[in-house]
């Protein structure tokens, strides 16, 4: 799987930053009293004020395919940080482990929100960021995470979503969402059926937000994700032409936000 993933973003980092190293460590940082093991991703010679783009995992945890995400973003010449939701040395072995891990912080929105906030600043407190221009990057789970840090309020340019869940128990309010919104959704997810998808645009709409929603038809659940296989009728699959368009509807949305 790792090498199908690094693969994957090998071709989608081709005409980035030729040439530029690429370095990466752990971080840990603490969201009360739980010690946390992120990883910051970045240019070597990454000095002064850059924007600054957080990524949020998908079920799994912290894994390599979020490493290989965020090392295609520092070509970009973005200072990266792949958050941890669920604490140092906790990972999910399989999917029923997944499962149980994402499901707790799907029932408590306050404490992913917490944990994601946690992280939010640990990147807004990097020497080589430029604290007022962050956004945030999140994979199924961790796309669900990013729209809660955005319904939050959270001090963000733009959020965006690949094949997250957009259902909240908690709706954002007129005027709460600062961030830009970008959801970029398998237009056959079944798991993220079309009233669902209408909802959330509704509660764009009275919140006032800045918001799209692309759907990539004939994707499904995990479109990003080599991992997933390509059988689209298990509800979750690669799709190698899905996942390049929504990076580069990413990557567009950045340079936006971040007036570039």
């Amino acid at each position: 799987m790792k090498n199908l993933v690094f693969a994957a973003v090998a071709v989608l980092a081709v005409g980035l930053r030729a040439g530029a190293e690429i370095r990466g460590e752990t971080v840990e940082y603490k969201e009360g009293g739980t010690v946390l093991e992120g990883y910051r991703v970045a240019e070597s010679e990454a000095t002064g004020s850059r924007p600054g783009v957080l990524v949020v995992h998908q079920w799994m945890g912290l894994t390599d395919f979020e490493k290989g995400r965020a090392e295609a973003l520092a070509r970009l010449g973005y200072v990266v940080l792949c958050a941890d939701v669920y604490g140092k040395g906790v990972r999910a072995s399989n999917p029923k482990e997944a499962g149980t891990l994402a499901g707790a912080y799907k029932k408590d929105r306050t404490l992913y929100r917490k944990r994601l906030t946690a992280a939010l600043e640990r990147l807004r407190s990097d020497p080589a960021v430029d604290g007022t221009r962050l956004a945030a990057v999140g994979y199924c789970f961790g796309g669900t995470g990013v729209l809660e840090l955005a319904r939050s309020g959270a001090d963000l340019r733009g959020v965006v979503s690949f094949h997250g869940g957009l259902d909240t128990p908690s709706p954002s309010l007129p005027g709460t969402i600062r961030a830009s919104v970008l959801v970029l959704h398998g237009g056959d997810d079944p798991w993220v059926p079309p009233a669902q998808v209408a909802a959330f645009e509704e509660e764009m709409r009275r919140a006032g937000a800045d918001w799209q929603v692309t759907a990539y038809g004939g994707a499904v659940h995990a479109f990003t994700d080599p991992g997933a296989g390509t059988d689209a009728s298990k509800g979750a699959a690669y799709d190698p032409r899905a996942d390049r368009r929504s990076w580069e509807a990413m990557r567009d949305f950045l340079l936006e936000i971040f007036g570039q």
